[in-house]
């Protein structure tokens, strides 16, 4: 059950990612600048992540540590499938062009919103105070 609440959760990021990257695309980089409005679609990003995270991480029912970076874990495969997929195959994008976002020295972010996204559901189980005993001893 956990395994498909994660699904549900994650396709409640991907809507609100779509949503950021649409308001980067069509107001940030025409007024800012493709750099600007991608440091700026990072940060929104990452906090439109842990807000999800943290609303719905006591009805994902996970509690121990190893639980919550699994799901954290399939968050990321299933955004770098997506990624890959829309970039590549729906938007054309060349595989230079997807590189670019993963590239720390050319200001691309998305290994860091990655990390942050495996991360998400242990840091929203901290906010939300969802660990039982046995998990803060074990961890």
């Amino acid at each position: 059950m956990i395994f498909l609440r994660s699904i549900v959760v994650w396709l409640v990021f991907i809507f609100a990612e779509s949503l950021n990257g649409t308001v980067r695309n069509f107001w940030l980089i025409p007024s800012l600048g493709d750099f600007w409005a991608h440091q700026i679609s990072f940060v929104t990003g990452s906090i439109l992540v842990v807000a999800i995270a943290t609303i719905f991480v006591k009805w994902l029912d996970a509690t121990r540590t190893w639980q919550l970076l699994s799901i954290g874990l399939l968050w990321l495969l299933l955004t770098l499938a997506f990624e890959i997929c829309l970039g590549r195959f729906i938007l054309g994008y060349s595989w230079e062009r997807i590189a670019a976002d993963y590239n720390l020295l050319q200001g691309g972010l998305m290994p860091i919103g990655l990390v942050l996204l495996i991360l998400a559901p242990v840091i929203a189980a901290k906010i939300r105070g969802v660990f039982d005993q046995k998990s803060r001893q074990h961890g």
